[in-house]
């Protein structure tokens, strides 16, 4: 089902136990998360669980929203700026979804305000590396998985991954390994990959070496981001 502008009017509004104004737009089959900008600008929350979407992105700037519920779908990527659409997001309930590896979850790490994660139910979690990444990537999360971050954590993320600056070997072996297509065979999704088809071969050779070339992270963010384009520029 598409997510209308008529959908989103209808769609039940009311305040949930923690005092948000929660949209209820669960169990729809959605695919495709469009057509937000025409919700109230007093919600702080929105429920999409168990519905049908791929990529988790697509936001208008929404300001007030601090809570998205969006477990039970086919999420398998996360938008580079879904941290400029929703800028307030501190609790993000994404289980029993598709993503599967940890560089897929790399956007989270833009999210200021993020506190709460709970993905369980994603491939993505039997990583052995897992939980240091995402604890190293959303430097103010307090929970993980309905399990509190603690500061040996902390300190052992960095061990194994380094500084912003200066990741380790390790860092940036998991920065170069995410998903490039989203399996639609149970679906009717569209892939969000597209830019990587409209790269030439030899296009896609120099995007290779400048993956295994990279020296930090936002070399190899920049890059991502032109596979996603299908503009290469450098």
């Amino acid at each position: 089902m598409r997510l209308s502008a008529e959908l989103i009017g209808n769609a039940l509004s009311y305040i949930n136990p923690l005092g948000e104004r929660e949209l209820l737009l669960r169990g729809h089959q959605i695919t495709v998360i469009e057509n937000m900008g025409t919700i109230s600008k007093d919600v702080e929350c929105i429920d999409f669980v168990d519905n049908r979407i791929t990529v988790l992105g697509n936001f208008p700037k929404l300001p007030r929203v601090c809570t998205l519920l969006i477990g039970k779908n086919r999420l398998q990527q996360i938008q580079p700026t879904i941290a400029e659409q929703l800028p307030s997001l501190m609790n993000l309930m994404a289980t029993d979804n598709k993503i599967k590896e940890l560089a897929d979850l790399d956007p989270l790490g833009k999210l200021q305000k993020l506190t709460s994660v709970h993905l369980m139910g994603n491939p993505v979690t039997s990583n052995e590396h897992y939980r240091l990444w995402i604890i190293w990537r959303c430097k103010n999360l307090h929970y993980l998985d309905c399990q509190r971050v603690t500061q040996a954590e902390r300190t052992k993320a960095v061990e194994s991954f380094g500084t912003e600056e200066e990741p380790t070997e390790l860092a940036m072996q998991i920065m170069s390994k995410r998903s490039t297509t989203i399996d639609t065979s149970n679906g009717t999704d569209k892939s969000n990959s597209a830019g990587l088809t409209k790269l030439t071969g030899e296009e896609r050779e120099k995007i290779k070496e400048l993956l295994k070339n990279a020296k930090t992270l936002d070399e190899v963010a920049r890059l991502q981001q032109m596979i996603e384009s299908g503009k290469i520029s450098i």
